[in-house]
């Protein structure tokens, strides 16, 4: 289909709204396509990556020909870089209730079906770190599968995202393989310097101060979800900088029922973020402050849809085409930062 005969190429199993598509881009990798059955995620992808198609389908109901009739891609191509982020919902810490989960389990089993059939040239995986921990965990069967497939160079790690130049603390397991002779693969280079929520955010880097509840009609975003009454009496009694729920927490008005006498669990919980350090996990619950640490380190309210993205290491142009703040929350917190994508797409360059 007139792709570039010797340029590195992408298929992004998995893809939500575009993360690991985007920072492949910006290494200069050609993203054929990108594969996910969320529909919500569909406009984002293909707005903000033309030339990208974004094929609407459970990765189950895909054919293993399909990209091989639609866009010509051969197999054996050393060139070719399959991707599989799977949904992670199953082995991650935060969610308790595994049972809406359950279908995620075996996605990752469902991917390696494509590289069996194209062998392509590079593997690339990530995902929570608790897919190596958890003792049902489908990673063992897919390393297993790669090896037989010829994947004898395998790079895998638990990595912290804040080390490659996301201003957030974000642990991920991270794995790249080829099944290339003589190329040896690693992680991207760990950054000199970690990125903190004051370099990135704030009045200075871009962002007007603004109150909850606060709409932006552009396609900056700065929007942010609104707060009760009660809600913004708690963030006025929270020190600025990193203060947390326990400022108020004698305060009967104020404190919540389900923390009285439990001091010592949840403490993130209504806090605020610290500008010297890297932000926390970003969640795809990120816009309600009853989720985590989530309220801006000076104003009165959770940080706005672009400051996630932003913590994310969207680019500040990428537009969200959703219908509500936790739509596009849930694009932004599933996604894989831009950054680290693009440091993986040059590092694949480069062998």
């Amino acid at each position: 289909m007139g792709r570039h005969k010797n340029k590195y190429k992408a298929i992004d199993f998995f893809c939500g709204g575009g993360g690991m598509t985007c920072g492949l881009r910006q290494a200069g990798i050609d993203v054929i396509a990108g594969v996910d059955f969320d529909g919500n995620a569909k406009e984002t992808y293909e707005f903000n990556n033309p030339g990208s198609t974004f094929i609407y389908k459970d990765i189950k109901n895909l054919w293993s020909d399909y990209f091989e009739r639609n866009f010509g891609v051969k197999k054996y191509d050393d060139k070719l870089i399959m991707v599989g982020c799977s949904p992670c919902q199953y082995y991650s810490i935060i969610n308790t209730d595994h049972s809406k989960a359950e279908k995620s389990k075996g996605l990752l089993i469902n991917f390696a079906r494509f590289i069996e059939y194209y062998r392509p040239g590079y593997v690339l995986v990530e995902n929570v770190p608790g897919i190596v921990t958890n003792k049902e965990t489908a990673l063992y069967r897919f390393l297993d599968k790669l090896d037989s497939l010829g994947y004898k160079n395998v790079v895998k790690e638990i990595v912290d995202m804040s080390q490659y130049g996301v201003p957030q603390s974000r642990r991920r397991f991270s794995l790249i393989a080829t099944r290339l002779d003589g190329v040896q693969v690693s992680l991207p280079q760990k950054s000199k310097k970690v990125l903190t929520v004051a370099d990135v955010l704030g009045v200075e880097n871009g962002f007007p101060k603004i109150k909850a509840g606060h709409k932006d009609t552009t396609d900056f975003q700065h929007t942010v979800a609104g707060l009760s009454e009660i809600s913004l009496k708690r963030m006025a009694l929270t020190p600025h900088n990193g203060g947390n729920r326990l400022s108020w927490a004698d305060q009967l008005e104020l404190q919540l029922d389900c923390y009285i006498g439990k001091d010592d669990i949840f403490k993130d919980n209504y806090g605020r973020m610290w500008w010297n350090r890297p932000a926390p996990t970003i969640t795809t619950k990120f816009f309600n402050i009853s989720n985590g640490r989530f309220a801006h380190p000076d104003e009165d309210r959770a940080i706005s849809i672009r400051e996630g993205a932003t913590l994310q290491t969207f680019p500040k142009e990428y537009v969200f085409k959703t219908n509500s703040i936790a739509g596009a929350a849930r694009i932004i917190g599933n996604a894989v930062p831009c950054k680290y994508a693009k440091q993986l797409g040059q590092l694949i360059q480069s062998l």
